[in-house]
């Protein structure tokens, strides 16, 4: 059954409320409550001490091996020598900074060596200790997080033994399999990423754990530390959409189809993921024409494939904006000859959300059309803006799916998004990815016990109300 986010209660019909089956009761849930936050908040001073410690040995870095510390020394040489060897003593003692030189070549490369010689600085304690808390905080509201096996896992992470970690994640994949394992480490994947690039030996990939940490989305991958900007040559197609007939299946739903996100959901669930989206029009109720473009999710079967649906795509645009998913459907929405100034809703799930908030933050698509609504399932979109300020952006998320987590905002992320956005979030039986990412699994919710949500949803996007005067499908091309 699914549990709304902080509703741990179940209603019955005749309005009582009880703790549901293998929940808290009240006090306890509220004692939880503040033991997580808790842990959130020191997890905060942490990160903002190892940040700092990070900060204050790229200055004083700066200061040892500046220009003007030359000029200085060359004027006074015993001063020099003296505060030389002081910013020396604060930037590798163990009561300083631990080994903490970083900036500017000479720092990357007393850093690198530190890196290489495991000579671990006191910004990257800070910060080691601040995620191992933030993984704390996941296991008190993910029980699976608690296990014998999965804290086997998380705690060889923590500590920096990858072969212990290897060997516990092999003792969890052979006991739970792959998506269940997959699944149960899901709340706290970002945090163990950050954490094995911060303590292996690779300086290259620690801006993913920095990044991490100060709540961003990393531009770089968590191992090799490759940039994001290599995506653009893995993923440069301009993108091209084409009319396209439903066939029978799509045709059948289409026909039912109304202004209610579980609606929208099937809609999106009988496109699929093979190039498909559909641009609708609608005679609204109070008069005015308005559109809505639906945008399905990526398909797993290749890394990459002929349509922007693909994996290649999935991660570029995660990190980027400007997209071949992107620059498709700006084709599409100037070929059919959707008017400047109309009113549009962008709805779409997972890499379909994505490249919502991507359109909504394109420039060029926010000055011509009004994007009045972006609704996304279980996308990780957190991280982007819309740039249209008025623009309505409204989150679906099942907490047991994967994918909305990859923007670093898991359960126990201390960050937030915007007090204007809205939010719901729930827990609910799909718990096996990628059966809690799939578009049914969203839909069966928002008809079952959370049909509130899709109450509240449906309240936020009533000026969509009216007669559907088109539902065009259009094929969407990588080139």
């Amino acid at each position: 059954m699914p549990q709304a986010t902080g509703e741990p209660t179940r209603q019955y019909p005749d309005g009582r409320h009880q703790p549901a089956p293998g929940l808290p009761s009240t006090a306890d849930t509220a004692a939880t409550r503040t033991d997580t936050e808790l842990l959130i908040a020191a997890s905060v001073l942490l990160a903002d001490a190892a940040l700092a410690a990070r900060q204050a040995g790229a200055d004083l870095t700066g200061a040892l091996t500046g220009g003007r510390f030359a000029l200085q020394a060359l004027r006074r040489p015993a001063w020099a020598l003296g505060a030389a060897l002081s910013c020396v003593r604060a930037l590798t003692s163990p009561a300083g900074l631990g080994f903490g030189p970083n900036g500017g070549v000479i720092g990357e490369l007393a850093r690198a060596a530190g890196n290489v010689t495991r000579r671990r600085p006191a910004a990257v304690a800070m910060a080691v200790d601040a995620f191992a808390l933030r993984i704390e905080a996941a296991t008190v509201t993910h029980p699976n997080l608690d296990t014998a096996h999965a804290r086997r896992l998380t705690g060889a992470v923590v500590a920096g033994d990858r072969l212990e970690a290897a060997r516990a994640l092999h003792a969890l994949v052979e006991r739970l399999g792959v998506t269940r394992a997959l699944t149960t480490v899901s709340p706290v994947i970002m945090e163990l990423l950050a954490l094995t690039g911060l303590l292996d030996e690779n300086p290259v990939n620690d801006g993913f754990s920095w990044v991490t940490l100060a709540g961003g989305v990393p531009t770089t991958d968590p191992f090799l530390g490759l940039p994001s900007s290599l995506l653009k040559f893995l993923n440069p197609g301009p993108g091209r959409a084409e009319r396209a007939d439903p066939d029978p299946i799509l045709a059948k739903v289409l026909g039912t189809s109304r202004n209610d996100i579980v609606s929208y959901v099937n809609d999106i669930g009988a496109l699929g993921n093979h190039g498909l989206v559909l641009l609708r029009r609608v005679a609204c109720t109070d008069g005015s024409e308005r559109h809505v473009l639906l945008l399905p999710g990526t398909s797993f079967a290749l890394l990459s494939n002929s349509t922007p649906q693909d994996l290649v795509g999935a991660f570029d645009g995660c990190l980027r904006t400007d997209t071949t998913y992107t620059r498709a459907a700006k084709k599409l929405l100037r070929r059919a000859g959707v008017p400047a100034g109309s009113e549009l809703m962008l709805v779409g799930h997972s890499l379909g959300g994505l490249t919502a908030m991507n359109l909504a933050a394109d420039v060029d698509v926010a000055s011509q059309y009004r994007v009045s609504h972006v609704i996304t399932l279980g996308s990780p979109i957190d991280a982007k803006r819309p740039a249209d300020h008025t623009t309505r952006v409204i989150s679906l998320v099942n907490k047991h799916d994967v994918i909305p987590m990859l923007d670093g905002r898991g359960p126990a992320a201390p960050h937030d998004i915007p007090d204007h956005w809205v939010e719901l979030a729930w827990l609910d039986e799909s718990y096996d990815y990628p059966l809690s990412h799939a578009p049914q699994a969203y839909s069966d919710s928002l008809r079952g016990d959370l049909a509130h949500y899709r109450e509240q949803v449906n309240a936020l996007i009533r000026c969509y109300d009216g007669e559907i005067t088109g539902n065009q499908p259009y094929t969407l091309r990588d080139r």
